[in-house]
């Protein structure tokens, strides 16, 4: 059996560790009342901040050459295949493509649409040597198709001032490429207003 003096250290002792936050003389009042309320003090933890995953930059992106397509890719034959999928693609977006089908509905899906693996053709240009070129849109960007022609040929088109047509089961849909300014990802967003006439 221990002695009063043991066991007040150690009831002191016991009390000081329960209750940090409180001061000696603090303690021994308690302890003249014969009655100790013991509080928990929890420690408060630190929340480790996660790290956000930072993609590449564009100077990043050029440099590792993320976007080019390599000389030997730039076969048309390569992307048919492609062509044969973005059909596919339209025919699910507007329900078949019908005959009974109306234009316009038709011409609101399309301009929202995807157009990687579209065929195009530049009708209309400012720039009479861009008249002509058809082929599978391969990258669209804010301003340029990068387009695949049957020659082997990758073009870069800017949309500024050329107008594009594209055909798919019977329906002929002509673009804007003035009002067409914005990413794919932008497009499938954009409220387009219908208008009579539009000039390049």
């Amino acid at each position: 059996p221990q002695g009063s003096q043991e066991a007040k250290a150690v009831v002191n002792a016991f009390l000081k560790r329960s209750m940090p936050k409180m001061k000696d003389d603090a303690i021994q009042d308690i302890l003249t009342r014969k009655a100790v309320v013991l509080e928990h003090y929890y420690k408060k933890k630190t929340k480790q901040k996660r790290k956000k995953t930072k993609g590449f930059t564009a100077k990043q992106r050029r440099e590792m050459r993320l976007f080019e397509i390599e000389p030997e890719q730039q076969r048309y034959a390569i992307f048919l295949p492609l062509h044969e999928l973005w059909k596919q693609y339209i025919r699910d977006l507007c329900h078949g493509l019908k005959p009974d089908a109306q234009p316009h509905m038709v011409q609101s899906k399309l301009l929202k649409a995807d157009l990687h693996g579209a065929i195009v053709t530049v009708t209309k240009s400012k720039c009479p040597s861009y008249v002509g070129i058809t082929g599978i849109i391969l990258q669209e960007f804010k301003h340029v198709f990068k387009i695949i022609t049957k020659e082997d040929k990758l073009k870069v088109v800017p949309k500024l001032n050329n107008v594009f047509s594209l055909e798919i089961d019977g329906f002929i849909s002509y673009i804007y490429g003035s009002k067409f300014q914005l990413r794919a990802s932008e497009r499938s967003a954009k409220k387009f207003k219908l208008k009579g006439t539009i000039d390049l």
